[in-house]
C-alpha cells in the first residue's frame, strides 16, 4: 500500500547539521589541556592555542599523511605549535605547515581549519554547508565586569537535534506542563530579524534554598538567538533582586548525539531586596557562589527533565498546533535558513539572513 504524504513526511528528518557557530570549548579549557580533541558536527577536531594567544580549531589530520594530531594519538603543542606524532610536521594557529624536522616545510601542507569567534573565554567555530565561509556573526560580548561571578560549566550528551532543543525558547507551554512553572506569560512578541530571534517572557516558580526555606521566584527573561548552536537567556530575579545569565550551548556530535553545554554566572549580590536565609551573613562573593549553585541546579533539573523527551521524541514536519502552542511555527520558519541546501523555493519567504559587514 502506498504511504500517505503525511506518512512520508513523518519519515523525512532534519538534517543533523545546520549551518552556523557551534561550541568547541572555553579558552580556559584548551590553556589547561594545551591540546582539546573531539568529535564536532562528524568530525574530529583539535583545537589549541599559540604563543600569541592566537585560537585554532582545524581538522585533527596531518596534511602529510593524515596521521591523527589529538593528544591521544600522540599530538602535542610545542612552542604555540601544533607537532604531528608521525614525521614532526608543525603548525602554527592558522593551520599552516612552517617547520619539519628534516626539510623545509612543504608550501602545500595546509591543516583544514574553522573560523573561530570568541565571546568571554567561550570559544566557537563555523560549520558552512559545502564549505562556506561564515554568513554571519555571532554578537558581540555581553557586558562583563568584576560584578559578574565565575562561569560555571555543565555538560549533557544525549540523542537530539539542535533544531529541537532550541525550539524550547518558544515552547512556553512545556514550562508550564515539564517543569511546573507557574504564571508563565509571554512579554510582547517574538522577534526574527534574520539569524537573530529574541523572546521574552515572565514566569513564577517555587525553590528552597540551603535546604531551609521556600521562596516563590519571580523571573524574567529575555533569550537571544543566533542560529541553533547559541542561545542567551538573561535573567532578572525579582525576589532578591538577582541577575543571572545563561547559555545554552547545543552542538551536533556525530549526526545522532548532541552535547549540551550549560555555562551560568550570577551577578554579585551586594543588597538583596529580602534577606537570603542562612547567607545573610557571607560576603557577597561567597553568596553569589552559592546563588550561582543554585541556580545552575535548578537548570541542571529542567534540561535533564528535557532530555528523557528530546531523546527520544520524532520531528514532525508538519505538526498538528494547538491555540496553546505560540511561536512554534514561527520559529519552525526562521529555522529553515539553517539549511541552504535546500531548493531556493523552499526558503521561507522574506529570507535575508544578516551577513557580515
Amino acid at each position: 500500500m502506498q504511504a500517505s504524504q503525511s506518512e512520508r513526511d513523518d519519515l523525512s528528518s532534519l538534517s543533523p547539521f545546520p549551518e552556523g557557530w557551534y561550541f568547541v570549548a572555553s579558552r580556559q579549557a584548551i590553556s589547561k589541556r594545551k591540546l582539546i580533541q573531539k568529535c564536532w558536527l562528524g568530525r574530529q577536531v583539535v583545537a589549541w592555542c599559540d604563543e600569541e594567544g592566537r585560537i585554532c580549531v582545524a581538522e585533527a589530520v596531518c596534511a602529510h599523511l593524515g596521521a591523527e594530531l589529538g593528544p591521544e594519538a600522540g599530538g602535542k603543542v610545542r612552542n604555540g605549535h601544533l607537532v604531528c606524532p608521525f614525521h614532526g610536521f608543525e603548525y602554527d594557529a592558522t593551520g599552516q605547515c612552517v617547520a619539519t624536522p628534516f626539510a623545509p616545510a612543504p608550501r602545500a601542507a595546509r591543516l583544514k581549519v574553522f573560523q573561530t569567534r570568541e565571546i568571554l573565554g567561550l570559544v566557537f567555530a563555523w560549520w558552512g554547508s559545502g564549505g562556506r565561509p561564515p554568513q554571519w556573526n555571532l554578537p558581540e560580548d555581553p557586558p562583563g565586569g568584576a560584578d559578574w561571578g565565575e562561569m560555571e560549566f555543565w555538560t549533557v550528551r544525549f540523542p537530539g537535534h539542535p533544531q529541537e532543543t532550541t525550539e524550547n525558547a518558544v515552547d512556553l507551554a512545556h514550562l508550564r506542563y515539564v517543569h511546573g512553572y507557574g504564571s508563565v506569560d509571554r512579554v510582547g512578541t517574538m522577534s526574527v530579524d534574520g539569524v537573530y530571534l529574541r523572546s521574552c517572557f515572565d514566569f513564577k516558580r517555587t525553590q528552597t534554598i540551603a535546604g531551609i526555606a521556600s521562596f516563590a521566584y519571580d523571573v524574567s527573561a529575555v533569550t537571544h538567538v543566533y542560529g541553533l548552536g547559541y542561545s542567551f537567556v538573561e535573567v532578572h530575579e525579582r525576589f532578591f533582586d538577582m541577575e543571572t545569565r545563561l547559555w545554552v550551548l547545543a552542538t551536533p556530535v556525530d549526526g545522532t548525539l548532541i552535547e549540551m553545554v550549560l555555562v551560568g554566572q550570577v551577578r554579585e549580590i551586594r543588597a538583596p531586596k529580602r534577606l537570603i536565609v542562612g547567607m545573610r551573613f557571607l560576603p557577597p562573593c561567597l553568596r553569589t557562589t552559592i546563588m550561582r549553585k543554585i541556580t545552575m541546579a535548578a537548570q541542571k533539573r529542567d534540561v535533564l527533565q528535557d532530555v528523557v523527551i528530546w531523546s527520544r521524541k520524532r520531528y514532525r514536519p508538519r505538526p498538528r498546533l494547538s491555540g496553546s502552542d505560540g511561536e512554534i511555527g514561527r520559529y519552525r520558519r526562521y529555522c529553515e535558513q539553517f539549511y541552504p541546501d535546500r531548493r531556493d523555493d523552499d526558503r521561507p519567504a522574506g529570507f535575508s539572513p544578516r551577513l557580515l559587514a
